[in-house]
C-alpha cells in the first residue's frame, strides 16, 4: 500500500534516491514545493520545476557502462517520461513502484490508503486500513516503530513484522567499494533479471 496521506518530511527518503557515480554517492532530488506548507500531506507535494531530464542524465553517466544498462535503459527513460507530466510526487514514486514491481516480476497488489476508510491518527489511522483490507499481518520499516503501537495490533487479531535491511547480499556494482543505500536501479543496472535474487521477503524481524 502506498502510504500517502501521511506527513510528508523533508529531507527524508519521499522524494529523493541515491546514485553510486565514479565521484561517489549522490542524492537525485525531485524539487518540491514546501514553503509554508509544514504540515503538507505527501499526496498534496506538488513538483516545482521540471526535474526528470537531469535525473536521467545524472543516471546515464553513472551507469552507462554497467552490464545491462543497455538492456533496461530504454524502459527505465519511458518512466521518466510519465514521471515528467506529473504535477504530483505522490503520482510520480507510483509510476516508479509500479514499474519497478513490473520489472522484479513482484504480483503484489499495490493500493493507496485513499482506498480504504480509516480514522484516527498513527496506529488507529494503520489499524482501520489494514482490517479494511483484510489483512492478518502488517509489515513496515523500522522507523515506524517509534510511534507503532504493537499491542493495539495484536488484540485485534494482526501480527506485525519489521523490515531488517541488514544482511543482504552484495552484488557486482560500479565505482568502487560496495554500497547498500542506493536505488533500485543500481541493482537493475548491474544485475538485469538476476535482481531478484539479491532481496528477500524473509529480512523480517
Amino acid at each position: 500500500m502506498i502510504f500517502d496521506r501521511m506527513q510528508y518530511v523533508k529531507r527524508h527518503w519521499h522524494n529523493r534516491n541515491r546514485i553510486k557515480t565514479a565521484h561517489g554517492v549522490e542524492w537525485l532530488t525531485i524539487p518540491v514545493v514546501t514553503k509554508g506548507r509544514f504540515n503538507q500531506a505527501i499526496d498534496e507535494v506538488h513538483i516545482e520545476k521540471p526535474w526528470a531530464e537531469k535525473h536521467w542524465r545524472a543516471l546515464e553517466l553513472a551507469y552507462r557502462s554497467a552490464p545491462f544498462f543497455g538492456e533496461f535503459a530504454p524502459l527505465v527513460r519511458t518512466w521518466y517520461e510519465l514521471a515528467d507530466k506529473e504535477p504530483l510526487l505522490t503520482d510520480v514514486n507510483e509510476i516508479f513502484l509500479r514499474g519497478i514491481a513490473r520489472v522484479l516480476g513482484l504480483a503484489t497488489r499495490i493500493t493507496r490508503d485513499a482506498t480504504y476508510p480509516s480514522c484516527g491518527t498513527k496506529t488507529e489511522r494503520l489499524l482501520g486500513i489494514a482490517r479494511s483490507a483484510g489483512a492478518d499481518c502488517y509489515l513496515s520499516g523500522p522507523s515506524a516503530r517509534a510511534y507503532f503501537d504493537e499491542e493495539m495490533f495484536a488484540s485485534a487479531g494482526i501480527a506485525s513484522e519489521w523490515m531488517n535491511y541488514e544482511g543482504y547480499p552484495e552484488y557486482p556494482q560500479l565505482h568502487g567499494p560496495f554500497e547498500h543505500a542506493v536505488t533500485m536501479l543500481d541493482l537493475l543496472f548491474n544485475t538485469g533479471a538476476e535482481s531478484p535474487r539479491f532481496f528477500s521477503r524473509t529480512q523480517v524481524g
